[in-house]
């Protein structure tokens, strides 16, 4: 009996360790912008905004900016990961407001571009001001998150 009972307490306390663990990793939207925030790099003389050698679109504030409730195009680009023909999401997050909205929905992601392993061209648009979270999912996980302003 106390074997069952050590067994018992043993794999409650290895379930607990295993839950904790893994609520410990995960990172909050908030806290994977703040990694991202304005991260911008160079791409055969593109300018992006994303997570360099991972995932960015084409972007400049001066001539493709985010203006609230106005579409615009963006080309995104994807490097590493084999991402060809796979589906592409994205859902923004005003950090301000909590709002989400579906920005670009199961789209098919294209073969090499500007340097990139694939990319996808989109039309984005996002509802209200301030600061925005692009989170970018590849066949429905996470594949990065881009912080943005609108105006």
């Amino acid at each position: 009996m106390n074997n069952r009972k050590y067994s018992f307490f043993i794999s409650i306390l290895f379930i607990i360790l295993v839950v904790c663990g893994c609520a410990a990793t995960e990172e909050t939207v908030e806290e994977q912008v703040s990694k991202t925030e304005n991260q911008k790099f160079e791409s055969n003389s593109y300018s992006m905004i994303g997570v360099e050698n991972k995932i960015g679109f084409i972007y400049d504030e001066h001539s493709t900016p985010f203006i609230a409730d106005e579409g615009q195009k963006y080309m995104w680009h994807f490097w590493g990961d084999d991402v060809v023909d796979q589906q592409f999401t994205v859902i923004g997050k005003n950090m301000k407001s909590g709002e989400e909205v579906v920005v670009i929905d199961n789209e098919i992601i294209a073969g090499p571009l500007n340097g990139a392993d694939a990319h996808m061209p989109s039309s984005m648009s996002l509802p209200t001001q301030g600061k925005w979270a692009l989170m970018a999912y590849v066949d429905e996980e996470l594949f990065g998150t881009i912080a943005v302003d609108v105006r």
